[in-house]
């Protein structure tokens, strides 16, 4: 038995984490914000990492994924305002000082150190301006705050979140900083997220519980549709707090760490104004569901309807059926929260503008009950605004 409480401290509330941010210009040559940081475990720890499967992948990734196969990672150095990605040779090069340099203050091995960047692609990174920076982090207790700020880009704020869990043999920390607003589709999105524990987990266990938990957290969130090219989510395990919980208990933990985390970045996404989960129900398989789910959620026509508070259910219906998942239309079932809009393929005798209240909402559930199997998916996603236009129509 356990029991889950959230605290506060983000990656540094388990035993032995330490985080720092600076601010060293890299997007304009201009200091105006921190925008460089650093997550450090003071003990030897375990790694795991999850990573874009993008083919276009940045270069930051690249060694990250490198340095993870030596493993004994310790320490995650982390840029906004520039990606490192379509940057060739140089970039690749780059990247590696970034862990070197952070090696070095640090007193590790290269290896041992993680990379993330976020922000523009096909910029070259400062690197006079970053080796510069990372010379002057500081990381301590207390940091997890700046580091999460210094990572953001088009965020509106900050995003850690940490638990304490108390088990018969004591207890233990997950915590957590992430960003990401735009640019985000499952199978990874446009998002750094560093996690810590002090929980003591064998290596081969910890990267099994990350991937099964990113594939129900980070891996069923939407914004745009649009999949990045420098996605990464790192955890880092240094068993300081001496409890070796069991799989079952960690990873309940680290799901509540996750999934709060996903639900921050699509909260925040570009230009949201609705929080919606979709869930699709009775499909023939786990793949429809998913594709269904997906279909729905990243259709630009259900979006926009969404954004101006219209519960077009026919929008719905439709993009289920250009998904191509096995369905019958005179089977299939809608409801907007719990209301009833679609049965047997028809509308209900459901008021509109009982519907139109709870797209209103800022968060709401579209339940899909296709009648033609037992499996299920739900995912994250949001509407479609004018400011995600305006955001981003470039620089």
């Amino acid at each position: 038995m356990s029991d889950i409480k959230k605290i506060k401290g983000g990656v540094c509330a388990p035993e032995g984490f330490l985080a720092g941010a600076t601010g060293c210009g890299i997007k304009t040559g201009k200091v105006t914000r921190d925008d460089i940081a650093v997550v450090f475990s003071e003990a030897p720890s375990h790694s795991a990492a999850t990573f874009t499967t993008n083919q276009v992948k940045a270069a930051p990734v690249l060694i990250s994924a490198s340095h993870l196969k030596v493993g004994r990672n310790r320490a995650v150095i982390l840029n906004s305002g520039n990606a490192n990605a379509c940057t060739g040779k140089d970039g690749y090069k780059n990247a590696q000082s970034m862990a070197a340099a952070t090696a070095s203050l640090l007193d590790l091995k290269p290896t041992e150190v993680l990379v993330c960047s976020t922000g523009r692609i096909g910029v070259p990174l400062p690197m006079d301006r970053i080796t510069k920076g990372i010379a002057a982090l500081y990381p301590t207790r207390t940091g997890s705050k700046a580091a999460a700020a210094s990572i953001m880009t088009s965020d509106t704020f900050a995003k850690e979140f940490a638990v304490e869990v108390q088990t018969t043999e004591g207890s233990f920390r997950i915590g957590g900083i992430a960003k990401g607003a735009g640019m985000i589709d499952p199978n990874m999105a446009t998002m750094l997220c560093v996690i810590t524990t002090d929980a003591a987990i064998p290596q081969t266990a910890l990267r099994a519980s990350l991937r099964r938990s990113v594939a129900n957290s980070f891996n069923r969130i939407t914004i745009d549709g649009d999949m990045s090219t420098n996605d990464t989510v790192i955890l880092l395990a240094n068993g300081l707090s001496g409890v070796a919980p069991s799989t079952g208990i960690f990873d309940g933990a680290l799901d509540e760490v996750t999934r709060a985390l996903a639900r921050m970045i699509v909260s925040d996404g570009e230009g949201v104004s609705r929080f919606v989960e979709v869930e699709v129900a009775g499909a023939a398989t786990e793949k429809d569901a998913r594709t269904a789910a997906e279909a729905i959620a990243n259709s630009t026509l259900v979006k926009c309807a969404w954004a101006g508070g219209d519960p077009n259910w026919g929008r719905i219906l439709d993009a289920i059926g250009y998904s191509g998942i096995k369905m019958n239309e005179s089977k299939t079932d809608i409801h907007y929260d719990k209301l009833a809009a679609v049965r047997g393929g028809v509308a209900t005798a459901t008021p509109f503008n009982k519907l139109r209240e709870i797209t209103a909402k800022k968060a709401f559930k579209v339940c899909v009950d296709l009648n033609v199997g037992k499996a299920s998916y739900y995912v994250w996603t949001t509407d479609l605004t004018e400011e995600y236009v305006r955001l981003n129509l470039g620089e």
